[in-house]
């Protein structure tokens, strides 16, 4: 019948595609991944990173015992290390595997540890991908019970060869309210659900700006876009973080707002 050789296609095409992936392989000593990811550079991925996997080691670590650590897979522009106050090269252990650096008592690797701070990555996708392969099976994590995922912008090589190589539990997208981001966020969360990765929600940055001297509020990327999107895909909505001055110093400075003023309403 006409149905059965529709399904006989089908199979024959789910075969010859799976030819060509890769098989998941997990992280040795890691228990769970979650990958950052923002459709469009620019909109605080990595800002929400250092925010995100600080705070997760805080509570995790005073309600849990929780280990967590932060990968940096941006190859070209690398910022953890900056956002992390870490600096210099990976120790080897005698297995020849790196040894995150490690600060407020995250495990962090980036390729900023592998290359001088001014020194441009001018490398084609191969040797990319290369690195990128090293950054996850050339590196003595320990036990991590969470691994953080800061991944480069876009939805290309990097982010199709980590979600097809490695077990994902779930992706956070982080965009600001402009229609701009936001259509780049859709794209990666699409590119998730393409690829068989929970997207567990969005992350909208930027989201308020606040007057330090007479508290008025303006929205400059426009109000509450990533919520309008979150609806439309069916996806929940993680939290906002404000446009503040205080994020930015602390991030620049590599002392993450969580740890150094968490007190403070940002």
């Amino acid at each position: 019948s006409s149905s059965s050789r529709d399904e006989a296609l089908r199979d024959k095409r789910a075969q010859v595609l799976s030819r060509g992936l890769p098989k998941q392989k997990p992280i040795e000593g890691v228990k769970q991944v979650v990958v950052l990811a923002s459709g469009k550079g620019g909109v605080g991925k990595s800002t929400t990173a250092d925010v995100l996997t600080n705070a997760c080691f805080v509570f995790l670590c005073l309600t849990q015992t929780k280990e967590v650590g932060l990968l940096d897979a941006d190859v070209y522009g690398p910022s953890i290390p900056k956002m992390m106050n870490l600096k210099g090269n990976p120790e080897l252990t005698p297995k020849n595997l790196m040894r995150p650096l490690k600060n407020y008592g995250i495990a962090c690797m980036s390729m900023g540890f592998l290359i001088e701070e001014t020194a441009p990555v001018v490398w084609r996708g191969l040797m990319v991908m290369s690195a990128v392969e090293k950054l996850l099976r050339q590196v003595d994590w320990g036990q991590l019970d969470y691994l953080v995922i800061d991944m480069p912008p876009g939805t290309g090589d990097v982010q199709l060869s980590v979600s097809q190589n490695i077990p994902i539990a779930g992706a956070v997208i982080v965009s600001t309210p402009q229609d701009v981001a936001l259509l780049d966020a859709r794209k990666g969360a699409e590119m998730f659900r393409k690829v068989h990765v929970p997207v567990l929600g969005l992350v909208q940055n930027m989201s308020v700006f606040q007057c330090p001297k007479c508290k008025h509020e303006t929205h400059i990327f426009g109000d509450d876009g990533v919520r309008d999107l979150a609806k439309t895909l069916g996806l929940d909505i993680l939290g906002d973080i404000p446009l503040h001055v205080n994020i930015r110093e602390t991030c620049d400075s590599g002392q993450p707002v969580v740890i150094s003023q968490p007190e403070s309403d940002a």
